[in-house]
């Protein structure tokens, strides 16, 4: 058995196109842990997830990547997020009957938003619209209006893995359109099954055997929350001490819960003092000595 939960690149020698490739297990695993999501709603986070890494993979940055999708239809919202660090998270909510169909169809009327957050830098933020057959569609078309390279995406999830393949052109290259187009052909036959089992190398074989793949080494993926006691102080905190004492009297303390991992955290009276503790001055005749 290969291992999984890995990211690899490669480029085609002589040609100025690359690509990635994507195989989640456990860190899926670990996402569809948290909720019990329906199979076409597993399905679209899935390949959410797989995409927010391929596209992380294509930028040089330092922070994260989120790819969040706001709708009316059936699946309202889905949030994947992907490090600079190769660490994945993400959640997706929905009402009634999610159909396995078209994004129209899934999400009703929307767009999704991508946003990349750079340490020191100015965040960027692109928005794709939610049309076409499916996430993979939606991208390209992203990528056609704003790259202007042609890129191509190859995406499946099911309950225990999520995959994806990706293509793209490389800028100023100078290249033959029909490279391209052959490429593109071989990579189009690819099954989601594919895509789902078979190792990176496997894979680049049975698809591209007669052209020159270089495959650089694989970057380990997985599964981490960023969220943390000292993250939910803060919301906490924001929110203001009356705001905060009034929860307190009505509910016995504080219980916040991360959207993303299901982790619980409990604050009780005493905490809540001793958060607001520091915020509270002290009249200068305590201070004496």
């Amino acid at each position: 058995m290969h291992s999984h939960d890995q990211l690899y690149r490669f480029v085609f020698e002589d040609i100025g196109v690359r690509g990635e490739w994507v195989q989640l297990d456990a860190s899926w695993k670990a996402i569809l842990e948290r909720y019990h999501y329906p199979e076409s709603v597993g399905a679209q986070l899935g390949q959410a997830i797989a995409a927010t890494l391929l596209l992380s993979a294509t930028i040089k940055f330092d922070g994260s990547l989120i790819l969040q999708s706001q709708s009316q239809g059936p699946l309202s919202t889905l949030v994947a997020q992907a490090t600079h660090q190769r660490t994945v998270r993400g959640l997706a909510r929905w009402k009634g009957d999610v159909p396995a169909g078209t994004l129209p169809e899934v999400f009703g009327p929307g767009q999704i938003a991508i946003t990349i957050t750079n340490h020191n830098k100015e965040r960027y933020q692109g928005i794709v619209a939610l049309e076409g057959d499916n996430l993979s569609q939606a991208l390209e078309g992203y990528f056609k209006n704003s790259e202007q390279l042609a890129s191509r995406f190859w995406l499946a999830a099911d309950n225990s893995r999520a995959a994806g393949l990706f293509l793209q052109e490389l800028p100023n290259d100078a290249h033959d359109k029909e490279d391209w187009n052959r490429l593109e052909t071989l990579a189009s036959t690819v099954t989601d099954n594919e895509l789902l089992s078979l190792s990176a190398t496997e894979l680049l074989h049975r698809l591209f055997h007669e052209e020159q793949v270089r495959l650089f080494d694989p970057e380990p993926v997985a599964f981490r929350c960023t969220c943390s006691h000292t993250r939910i102080e803060d919301t906490i905190r924001a929110m203001g001490y009356t705001e905060v004492l009034s929860i307190v009297a009505e509910q016995g303390g504080v219980q916040a819960d991360c959207e993303f991992c299901n982790k619980q955290y409990r604050f009780d009276p005493v905490d809540i003092e001793q958060l607001f503790a520091q915020d509270i001055p002290v009249s200068s005749s305590n201070a004496q000595h």
